[in-house]
């Protein structure tokens, strides 16, 4: 049984899934990369193959993305991380016209062909609030998990506002916050509808088609995904397996030009 594999090494975190182009994806993993890019990658595509009974003889063909997709060993397809999002979004999700996909480092927002190409994309800066590294830092000030963010900001009744649109300053502003006696769930508010504006904005630039779909650790952010549609105005479809678009798109697209060699 031949096989697709495709593995998005990010930044926090590396990603892998096995599909099968009759039956769709068969299996995944996602493991924390813990500085070690080559390690991760090896470990999490081992992983996923291990979890459908497979061996590293069925891959018929390797795509990789991401900022590590370098440090992987063996023959691959490496594609860059935007493709990667726009053909995984698109196979998940075909009515998707338009992604917005919030990573680790940064958040994308693109637009897409009927043939799920990218038509246009626009990225945040590396210090912009919307980013999802600045949901890991404000859980750890304010002593809850990630999982707990979404539920808390829906909760809010007078979200706080942030004066800053970086990053790198907002958890001192939390830490002001607190010290004023703002409540968990109103900073958790505040900080979603201070990244859903931000997100808006590039979303406008990037004129955004068709029914929008959310990918990335950020889409698995239930209040930060209510925020996005009261900025934007529309629907916000969460792919399924939001985590694992760039790798799926990996492997299709190693298939792809497998097939055109």
């Amino acid at each position: 049984m031949a096989v697709l594999a495709g593995l998005d090494v990010g930044s926090l975190l590396a990603k892998a899934v096995i599909l099968d182009e009759a039956e769709g994806i068969l299996a995944h993993s996602v493991r924390l990369v813990a500085g070690n890019f080559q390690t991760a990658a090896r470990d999490v595509l081992n992983a996923a193959l291990d979890n459908c009974g497979l061996t590293a003889g069925t891959v018929a063909s390797l795509g990789t993305t991401g900022l590590g997709a370098g440090f992987v060993n063996g023959p691959s397809l490496r594609n860059t991380e935007i493709s990667c999002q726009a053909r995984g979004v698109h196979y998940l999700l075909p009515r998707a016209g338009s992604v917005i996909e919030i990573g680790d480092q940064s958040t994308r927002v693109i637009r897409l062909t009927g043939q799920g190409k990218v038509a246009d994309c626009v990225i945040s800066d590396k210090c912009a609030m919307g980013s999802g590294r600045v949901l890991q830092v404000i859980a750890r000030v304010l002593r809850i998990t990630l999982e707990e963010m979404g539920g808390l900001s829906q909760e809010a009744t007078r979200p706080v506002s942030f004066s800053t649109g970086c990053s790198v300053f907002v958890e001192t502003e939390v830490i002001s916050r607190i010290a004023e006696g703002a409540g968990v769930a109103d900073i958790v508010g505040g900080l979603h509808r201070a990244m859903a504006v931000k997100i808006g904005g590039m979303a406008d630039k990037a004129r955004l088609e068709g029914d929008i779909a959310a990918a990335g650790g950020g889409a698995c952010d239930p209040g930060l995904v209510k925020m996005l549609e009261k900025v934007i105005g529309q629907k916000v479809l969460v792919v399924d397996r939001p985590l694992l678009t760039g790798a799926v798109g990996a492997a299709l697209m190693a298939a792809e030009s497998r097939g055109r060699g």
